[in-house]
């Protein structure tokens, strides 16, 4: 009997400030207007997606002292912006990125839980740890973790929000009318947690919401990351777009459960997404370069150069050589709060390598900048697109994807209304919501409350 065909995931990420959006564009809408994130989040639900993903940063990235050029308009407040969310959509998810490193598991955990409500069971946290001074100073606590106690913090932060969470069990409210009884257990939301990180005691304000506790997602590539991601994540967010890179990704994650007591379903795989479509293969491959054009401009290719040289090489034309002096080691960054400078160890090797390439190939910085950074994943027709996800998924290089288009709002409408219908075709996409919560989109089960200790 043949096996029923892999059932596919699908996610849209809110492109609000990275290197894909093109903000230049005439079709392109505010970053931070209302309208914006609704009309993103009304298509995607209309296409079936199980959630919705916003980013966040602490602070805005610079460089060379002022605001980096594609930090467009500013970040603003990510549960503030889910909160309205939930009013305009009735099944969508809704994942926010909150920092486990300058905030107080109890208000994080307050903030989840009243969404959790608000929505009806829609709430996701991406769990994520922050790496530099840069992002402190906007703290009073200020200054940072180093790389070693990062994980540290957010394990226990994260258990500690499970422990908030699991203070109600959920039939604590009986509101008994006729005896006047509202709350049958006296102990409901006592907590007491004591680490090395928080020493917290109270009681955690708002009831049991419909998840229980929200879906976790976890996004961090390195062996501590991907440690994280298998003891306590649900979804694993990846930068792993190419079939090979992808299937060695997951094998990697997914074998490391099983020292956690857990199952290879109980963990998704989500690779972040780019896409370019058209009528035929190779007018969408047109389209795909022509995207990248606009997304690194000649300020833009200089910019991202001067991340790995690390000094200041405004005086440089984009359309020239690379420069002939070496980079500056060290970690007084030109580049500041951009995770990607973590990214070049040895900036005097990769300098080389993209010498020797540029070279071979007679490519200017622009050229170069826009070959070595990424491109769209899926590029073709609706059906190649759609074929070629399908393929992925049941290649097991991922449970599904995490789509970011290059225009905001109305970058996923095309998708919605041509791939969408393709993969439903195929039956491997929902045509309708079978549950009204994020984690019956996910296919993962409530978690069962903890035993409560505190007194």
């Amino acid at each position: 009997m043949d096996r029923p065909p892999r059932q596919i995931h699908l996610a849209a990420h809110f492109p609000g400030v990275n290197n894909t959006t093109v903000w230049s564009d005439p079709r392109a809408g505010s970053h931070i207007e209302f309208s914006s994130f609704a009309h993103f989040a009304r298509t995607a639900e209309r296409a079936r997606f199980d959630f919705l993903f916003l980013a966040e940063g602490l602070r805005l990235r610079e460089q060379n002292g002022l605001i980096h050029d594609l930090d467009v308009v500013g970040r603003p407040d990510t549960f503030t912006v889910l909160a309205a969310l939930a009013a305009v959509t009735d099944h969508l998810g809704l994942a926010g990125t909150i920092n486990s490193t300058f905030n107080e598991p109890y208000e994080v955990a307050r903030q989840f839980a009243s969404l959790d409500h608000l929505s009806g069971g829609r709430a996701a946290w991406n769990v994520v740890t922050s790496w530099d001074a840069f992002t402190g100073e906007n703290f009073r606590r200020g200054g940072f973790l180093p790389q070693e106690q990062r994980y540290e913090r957010a394990r226990s932060f994260l258990h500690t929000t499970w422990e908030l969470f699991d203070s109600w069990r959920g039939d604590e409210i009986v509101a008994d009318r006729r005896s006047g009884v509202f709350l049958g257990d006296a102990r409901a939301g006592t907590f007491a947690h004591r680490d090395a990180h928080f020493d917290i005691a109270g009681r955690f304000t708002v009831p049991r919401g419909p998840q229980g506790r929200p879906v976790i997602f976890q996004a961090g590539d390195s062996d501590a990351g991907r440690e994280f991601a298998a003891s306590s994540a649900d979804a694993i967010f990846s930068q792993h777009g190419t079939l090979a890179a992808g299937r060695a990704f997951y094998a990697d994650v997914k074998a490391r459960l099983h020292r956690h007591g857990r199952t290879p379903e109980q963990l998704l795989v989500l690779p972040a997404t780019t896409f370019a479509l058209a009528d035929t293969d190779e007018e969408a491959h047109e389209r795909a370069h022509e995207i990248r054009l606009r997304q690194v401009s000649g300020q833009t290719a200089i910019r991202f150069l001067e991340q790995l040289w690390n000094r200041d090489l405004s005086g440089y034309d984009p359309d020239g050589p690379l420069p002939e002096i070496d980079p500056v080691p060290g970690e007084n960054l030109v580049a500041r709060g951009r995770a990607s400078v973590r990214m070049y160890r040895d900036p005097l090797a990769t300098a080389k390598e993209w010498r020797e390439r540029a070279a071979a190939k007679r490519l200017s910085i622009r050229e170069l900048v826009i070959e070595v950074t990424g491109r769209q994943t899926f590029v073709g027709s609706p059906a190649t697109v759609a074929r070629a996800m399908d393929e992925f998924v049941r290649a097991e290089a991922g449970d599904g994807f995490i789509l970011i288009p290059h225009l905001t709002p109305g970058g996923l409408d095309e998708f919605a209304d041509t791939v969408v219908p393709l993969l439903q075709e195929r039956g491997v996409f929902r045509t309708e919501y079978t549950g009204p919560t994020l984690r019956d989109h996910l296919g993962l089960a409530v978690p069962e409350p903890a035993v409560r200790t505190a007194g």
